[in-house]
């Protein structure tokens, strides 16, 4: 079982990758098996040309078919999650989310940009098939400070609402459904008699 982390910023340090830090911490922790994807390692030529069959997209498909929930962080910009993430989503098929749970997650300058979750990311992962979208977290760029040796710490507020999120989603996703004894296999509808 795995948790597949997509970082979809621009950038190759964000306050965006730092909360993906924070889950992967969480989830290696409690011993769930992470995979990682950075969308800005992707080909560029791939992503804005479309190209399907290039390597590095179809490895990138791959990892996101096989994990069994995905946990997408992006930055804000203009009250809209990042352009390489909005290009990487065009690329996936329809039914890419089907029957995964996800956790967004997002960051920006202000509190303004909090409703980018909801009203710009959760209509795209709907449009994809995913189960469930659970409540997502939005830092703003005071809640993930950046620290002078160049790393980034995470305000405990944030924190908590990581831990309750990552609880959530194994409480979810990771759950197995237990198989009861004397319980009946499933009939196909072609099958059933009706008596009277």
């Amino acid at each position: 079982m795995t948790v597949l982390l997509v970082a979809g910023s621009p950038s190759e340090h964000s306050r965006s990758a730092a909360l993906l830090d924070a889950v992967q911490q969480r989830l290696q922790l409690r011993g769930v098996e992470v995979e990682r994807l950075h969308i800005r390692d992707l080909s560029p030529r791939a992503l804005l040309l479309a190209d399907f069959s290039h390597p590095s997209v179809v490895h990138a498909t791959s990892l996101v078919a096989r994990a069994r929930a995905i946990v997408v962080a992006t930055p804000v910009y203009k009250a809209a999650y990042s352009g390489v993430l909005k290009v990487f989503l065009d690329l996936l098929p329809q039914t890419a989310l089907k029957t995964k749970h996800v956790l967004p997650l997002a960051t920006g300058g202000s509190p303004n940009h909090m409703l980018a979750l909801d009203y710009a990311l959760r209509p795209v992962l709907q449009s994809l098939g995913a189960a469930h979208i659970l409540p997502g977290v939005y830092a703003t760029d005071a809640q993930v400070v950046v620290l002078p040796e160049g790393g980034y710490q995470v305000a405990p507020e944030i924190g908590a609402r990581l831990d309750e999120s990552v609880t959530h989603l194994i409480a979810e996703a990771l759950r197995e459904i237990p198989l009861v004894a004397g319980l009946f296999a499933p009939v196909h509808f072609s099958q059933v008699r009706c008596s009277v």
